[in-house]
């Protein structure tokens, strides 16, 4: 049983699981790239190693998206049209660079905007992005100029964030390195990428996730605290590795990475909480002051209601939802016949919170792109959900076009519109739905039937229950010989053994 301290060997080529032997949709993609690898194949003899060949491939996906925002960077985004919205090319990063005073070399979080926001509603760290982009971008031509510079700089930098999710994911799974191609042929990470600055955070999360799965709480801590400070959402992933420690008596570890993330967080957060805390405390009023919006199940039911609720009801309401979504996802995890692996769970709740927000920007699929990569790693799953997911980021745009120009050939009225977030939540709930299943019953969980226990759990693999509730404290036979099967599978395999 690895230690706190330990960190994996390496596993040797024929060990890798490969998709294209155990995924009947993986082994048709292949054919494109002339089939399957072949038993005879030398493996490990060439400069590139599942790592490169991902980074590369996700590099590739990402200058594809850059390309696809080409409209709106020769003219759309500076003129108010809407055409940024037909073409699906709209992108907040120019529109603020002069909306909330980067131009002007106007501090973020000490300097007063102009106009009703006051302040920079983003969390710090995000703040400290815009702003080292900022300095980047060239201060000479017209606004329009430097708004394409600054657009194009930040697009650099999140480039350097799509290389380390991918290189993070890759490396989380030792045995299934290959499953990073979902991170990095992702459609919809792909069109998003560059629409907001989400991709700090992923970015952040995914290396978290790297370091607890290779033994190491306290930098994990550090870098998911970090990743809160740049945006929210990362911080969730402590509610479920609490409980996964409760059921695995693994309290020091927790205490550990908990002490990590608060530390890198009151570092980035503390001075300017000190020193300019309107400035600071805009983007959390701004979070609970903002009105029902985009994407949310929410927007459906205000906009067909005579009276629609109060965003003070709202927020309470969704508040409740999400503490009982908690409360599942606790129970699941304590009643579960398998302790669950810690990607399927930083999944559930994370997609938890996307699902009862009152708001879902189309960039928020990238913080489920990499837990789901790690959670389920079945391509024809992840595809039926990234279908969704495309669905919704083209409705988005011709809703909006639809509204700025009042023509319904133009765009997708209201109704088309709930459509198509009817069809992100329900993408999104299958994803869920098979999560869930592979939970409860684990010998059809993909990772598992590979021969591993939780290979992103670090100190949770291969760790004995302490605690347990309902049916996990008397697992049917068949269950407890499938456990006893993995592990000793794990074992062989950490050594170089095989069946």
């Amino acid at each position: 049983m690895p230690s706190a301290e330990s960190t994996p060997v390496s596993v040797h080529d024929a060990d890798q699981v490969r998709p294209t032997k155990e995924d009947p949709v993986a082994a048709a993609g292949s054919e494109l790239i002339g089939g399957p690898v072949g038993r005879r194949a030398l493996l490990g003899t060439s400069w590139w190693s599942p790592v490169r060949i991902i980074m590369l491939v996700a590099i590739g996906m990402f200058a594809l998206g850059l390309v696809q925002k080409a409209p709106c960077y020769n003219g759309a985004w500076f003129f108010g049209t809407s055409s940024q919205y037909t073409h699906a090319c709209y992108s907040d990063i120019p529109h603020l660079y002069a909306g909330r005073g980067f131009s002007e070399g106007l501090v973020p979080y000490f300097d007063k905007l102009p106009g009703d926001m006051q302040y920079l509603e983003y969390p710090v760290l995000t703040g400290v992005f815009m702003e080292v982009a900022s300095w980047l971008t060239p201060g000479s031509g017209s606004i329009q100029d430097q708004e394409q510079w600054y657009w194009m700089v930040n697009a650099g930098m999140l480039m350097v964030c799509t290389a380390v999710i991918a290189v993070c994911v890759t490396r989380t799974h030792a045995r299934r390195p290959w499953d990073g191609l979902l991170v990095a042929l992702a459609p919809a990470f792909a069109l998003t990428a560059t629409i907001n600055w989400d991709l700090l955070a992923v970015a952040l999360t995914a290396a978290a996730l790297l370091m607890w799965s290779r033994g190491r709480p306290l930098t994990f801590g550090l870098l998911l605290g970090l990743a809160t400070a740049a945006k929210l959402y990362p911080f969730l992933l402590l509610g479920p590795l609490l409980v996964l420690c409760w059921r695995a008596g693994k309290w020091r570890e927790y205490g550990t990475a908990l002490a990590g993330a608060a530390v890198a967080w009151v570092m980035v957060n503390g001075p300017v909480m000190l020193f300019a805390f309107d400035g600071w405390s805009k983007f959390y009023t701004f979070s609970q002051e903002r009105g029902v919006d985009f994407g949310s199940f929410w927007l459906i039911l205000a906009q067909n209601s005579a009276d629609p609720l109060s965003t003070d009801t709202v927020n309470t309401l969704a508040v409740l939802l999400m503490l009982l979504c908690c409360v599942g996802v606790a129970a699941l995890t304590l009643t579960a016949p398998r302790r669950p692996r810690f990607a399927q769970l930083a999944f559930l709740i994370v997609a938890a919170f996307i699902l009862t927000n009152k708001v879902y920007s189309p960039q928020y699929v990238l913080w489920l792109v990499p837990l789901a990569a790690l959670a389920r790693p079945k391509w024809r799953d992840f595809l039926v959900w990234q279908a969704c997911e495309v669905a919704y980021f083209l409705g988005i745009w011709m809703y909006l076009a639809y509204t700025t120009s009042g023509d319904a050939h133009k765009g997708l009225p209201t109704d088309g519109y709930h459509w198509t977030i009817g069809l992100h939540l329900l993408g999104t709930l299958y994803l869920c739905v098979m999560v869930v299943r592979d939970i409860l019953l684990p010998e059809r969980d993909p990772v598992r039937r590979s021969g591993e226990d939780d290979p992103s759990g670090g100190v949770l693999d291969g760790a004995e229950d302490v605690f347990v509730w309902g049916p996990a404290a008397h697992p049917p036979r068949h269950a407890a010989h499938f456990e006893g099967t993995q592990v000793e599978w794990g074992r062989r395999g950490a050594t170089g053994g095989s069946l």
